[in-house]
């Protein structure tokens, strides 16, 4: 979402924003703070605008401005699109959340899908869903799956690797820009929106209409798990899609030894091992294969990754 572009409905007070922007553009974070104060004063109910002084105020070293800042921006705005509520616990200002909003994680890849294919796979050099399709021919050799589930397919990376070995792929998503890149490049049979984060009677995934629970052979979900926290949900849904040996191939960005997950500078979440296994074992998911490996860069860092490769059991 590009902040900028929201008005505040006041010709004034959008002045004294832009001038704020211009200034943080320049380092001066301490102006821009204080131009986005004053044009705050004219329009108090501004949720972006409360959202875009945290920034300033946090880059200008003043943390528990900001931190009272993102309180005014869920206080405004409780649905949480702006994501204010983890860049309040990265700040100390709050508990980490569970999940973040869906909201947020939605509209974030509504605005990046026309160019995400290129930033990802030419600029961060995403590699997961090689990495994934070659875990699973790893294993399953030149299997064909009879029913494919990819979870969180987004515009379709990781179906354009395992297509050929799928008699029937769907593909579910959260972003209704990003199932419209999916479907321009003619690969899935079927798509449509569900959120993971929800239990499965209102996830999306077993709607009126669709095939019943069970019905997946192969269930993926790429680059997905880190958006979100605490990963019950998704294996809820895992292993209700399954059918009694099939296969659960999934990433997650490696988070060593900080607990069960832990929620990094980026806004994106990291899983520890031990919590994974400990998810698969609890879901009757036996793991046959784990693969460490960067993932993506960031900040032209590398990003660790776990790949993950189970079964259910019969």
């Amino acid at each position: 979402m590009n902040l900028n572009q929201l008005s505040s409905g006041d010709l004034i007070a959008d002045r004294r924003a832009e001038y704020a922007h211009m200034l943080a553009e320049s380092d001066d974070h301490t102006g821009a703070a204080d131009l986005m104060s004053q044009a705050l004063e004219l329009v108090p109910d501004w949720a972006a605008g409360w959202f875009r002084l945290a920034d300033y105020q946090e880059k200008s070293g003043r943390k528990e401005a900001a931190v009272a800042a993102l309180k005014k921006v869920l206080e405004l705005n409780p649905d949480d699109i702006f994501g204010a509520g983890l860049k309040l616990a990265l700040l100390g200002g709050a508990e980490t959340p569970e999940q973040p909003s869906s909201l947020y994680v939605a509209q974030l890849f509504d605005d990046y899908a026309d160019r995400f294919d290129k930033a990802l796979v030419e600029k961060l050099h995403y590699t997961v869903p090689e990495k994934l399709a070659a875990l699973i021919a790893a294993q399953a050799g030149n299997r064909r799956f009879a029913h494919v589930i990819d979870l969180g397919c987004g515009t379709g990376l990781f179906g354009e690797r395992i297509r050929d070995k799928a008699d029937h792929l769907e593909g579910f998503d959260l972003s209704a820009n990003m199932l419209a890149k999916a479907e321009d490049k003619g690969i899935y049979d079927q798509l449509a929106q569900a959120d993971l984060s929800l239990p499965p009677e209102s996830c999306g995934l077993f709607a009126k209409g669709k095939a019943a629970e069970n019905r997946a052979n192969l269930v993926s979900a790429a680059d997905v798990l880190m958006y979100l926290g605490n990963l019950d949900s998704v294996f809820v849904i895992a292993s209700k899609l399954l059918a009694d040996d099939g296969l659960f191939a999934f990433s997650v960005e490696d988070g060593g030894d900080e607990g069960d997950f832990v929620l990094r500078e980026s806004l994106r979440y990291a899983h520890s091992e031990r919590y994974i296994r400990q998810l698969c074992k609890r879901f009757g998911l036996d793991i046959l294969d784990i693969h460490k490996t960067t993932i993506r860069n960031d900040g032209g860092k590398p990003v660790s990754g776990i790949l993950f490769l189970a079964r259910k059991s019969a």
